[in-house]
């Protein structure tokens, strides 16, 4: 009999909902999956096809990102409640929410559990800074109840250490077989830069806005939606709402640059994604990124208009060899398979030991 494992995840979008099915497919082989979930906005459509068919989907409505107590004491009951129907033999909470109500669903629990925050909650910086501060505090307390943290990213991990020495690192990855790539003209003026995301204050929309209105004879594109889809006005953006993973890769594929604006991140799905496809990569100066992108060596990272865009204007000169070197960073570090074996081996030893 195959292993149970439950996975809690409530922020079902983005490059979280990438990494969860992709994950989750890649060990549907070796255990039991189940998932508790809710859609978002950006959740596809067909969701549910992205998911081999042995994985149970749990959908919960009750479970949303944003506080609200008497959905989440609604949603805590109910995941304890479907947790003791199912009997797993691993836990493992996906996101600040998921984080939160699973490990007080599951405090000092006879099961190993885990806890991947995918960026912390308090690192938003359109929030208060009483609100951060509660945030914080709310994981410090958290961290005291047994659950390990297996961080995304370097950054990631070493903010975890602050809250608990009960921490791990398994970076994000990549399903390198479903991505192709194909060659391009670094060399015309007109270059196409890209970016895919919601459009929100983490993405920083304001920042790619006026960087698009600095490079006029470049054509800028946003995959995405999101509530700040008025900050992008220049006119040589081009916005396209989402699109299947296919689709969006398909784009990419035809474009120069990704750029990337966030004001935080976990680890960037799109980023590796791109890093993979040959594409030069310009992001900005934070800790998450600044994990897998090295100035001048295999991208650009940027703390202001100018070095984006001098970052692009001089971008030929490196071309080839910036994506070159990041595209072998992917395949040697950053590649879903090479994830997938590492929380399997997480996962048996956790196991035997509990």
């Amino acid at each position: 009999m195959k292993p149970k494992i439950l996975f809690v995840v409530e922020s079902m979008g983005g490059g979280v909902f990438t990494y969860i099915y992709s994950l989750a497919n890649r060990l549907s082989n070796n255990y039991e999956i189940f998932i508790i979930y809710n859609t978002r906005e950006e959740t596809p459509a067909n969701y549910k096809e992205y998911f081999n068919k042995n994985i149970n989907l749990i959908q919960l409505n009750s479970f949303t990102r944003k506080l609200n107590l008497f959905n989440d004491l609604r949603s805590l009951i109910k995941i304890k409640k479907i947790e003791h129907c199912i009997k797993p033999d691993i836990i493992h909470l996906h996101s600040s929410k998921a984080g939160a109500l699973g490990r007080l669903a599951f405090f000092n629990y006879k099961v190993p559990v885990f806890y991947t925050p995918h960026g912390y909650s308090f690192l938003i910086s359109n929030i208060g800074p009483l609100k951060r501060k509660i945030y914080y505090f709310i994981e410090y307390v958290l961290s005291k109840m047994g659950a390990t943290t297996i961080a995304c990213s370097r950054g990631e991990y070493d903010i975890s250490l602050k809250f608990s020495k009960n921490s791990l690192e398994i970076d994000n990855g990549i399903d390198i077989n479903d991505i192709h790539t194909m060659p391009i003209d670094n060399q015309n003026k007109n270059r196409k830069i890209y970016t895919l995301g919601r459009i929100t204050n983490q993405k920083d929309p304001k920042t790619f806005n006026d960087i698009a209105l600095k490079l006029p004879d470049s054509e800028f594109y946003w995959i995405g939606s999101g509530e700040l889809k008025h900050e992008l006005t220049a006119p040589n953006i081009k916005r396209i709402n989402w699109l299947p993973k296919n689709d969006a890769l398909e784009i990419a594929n035809k474009a120069d640059i990704f750029l990337l604006t966030s004001k935080w991140e976990g680890l960037s799905i799109s980023l590796l994604e791109s890093m993979y496809m040959k594409k030069l990569c310009v992001v900005s100066n934070i800790p998450e990124n600044k994990c897998v992108i090295t100035n001048g060596f295999n991208g650009y990272t940027c703390s202001t208009i100018e070095e984006y865009v001098k970052a692009i204007n001089t971008s030929n000169s490196n071309y080839d060899r910036c994506t070159l070197q990041a595209h072998d960073d992917v395949i040697n570090n950053y590649t879903l398979e090479y994830a997938a074996r590492l929380y399997s081996a997480c996962y048996q030893a956790s196991m035997l030991t509990s």
